[in-house]
């Protein structure tokens, strides 16, 4: 069985002349990626291995969320999931290290929520509920796999587990 932890990247900035893929947090996005670092910690969700857009946002996001972790967690920078469709998502799981138990994924929507949905058409009646209301920004989707490896991971192979906000209490 594996963990797969889907964080959509904070809340992020709109300055004038920076591209797409450069902008940062925005004031908000900081406070909120440092509360879902701390949530995942308080609730036991460290992941052993993270997954990570090459945007500026989700690179902020996680060296924040990495700060409220309770240990240090390898990571790998993987630019074919910046704004990715749910199967180019599922791809760069699938070349995740076996060894590795909790996986975290830091991007983008659509297609977090897509995948999601692809992954776990099951599970939590709350949780299931309110992601298929909204995905929003520094959202967690936490999907249990029944899988040995990785290479494994399919649509349909998942249930979710649980679904939080920096909204939602720990």
């Amino acid at each position: 069985m594996k963990q797969l932890l889907l964080l959509r990247h904070a809340k992020s900035a709109w300055p004038d002349g920076v591209p797409d893929h450069d902008r940062p947090l925005a004031d908000r996005g900081r406070r909120d990626a440092l509360r879902m670092g701390a949530h995942m910690t308080a609730t036991g969700l460290q992941p052993d291995f993270a997954l990570v857009s090459s945007a500026g946002r989700t690179q902020e996001t996680w060296a924040l969320v990495e700060q409220a972790l309770a240990r240090p967690c390898p990571s790998r920078t993987v630019a074919s999931i910046y704004e990715a469709e749910p199967q180019a998502i599922l791809a760069a799981i699938r070349d995740v290290p076996a060894e590795s138990e909790r996986l975290l994924v830091i991007g983008h929507n659509p297609g977090f929520e897509a995948l999601a949905r692809l992954l776990a058409p099951t599970g939590n009646a709350d949780a299931t509920s309110r992601l298929r209301v909204k995905f929003p920004t520094a959202g967690l989707a936490v999907i249990a796999l029944d899988i040995e490896r990785w290479a494994e991971a399919a649509p349909g192979k998942g249930r979710l587990e649980a679904f939080m906000t920096p909204k939602t209490p720990p």
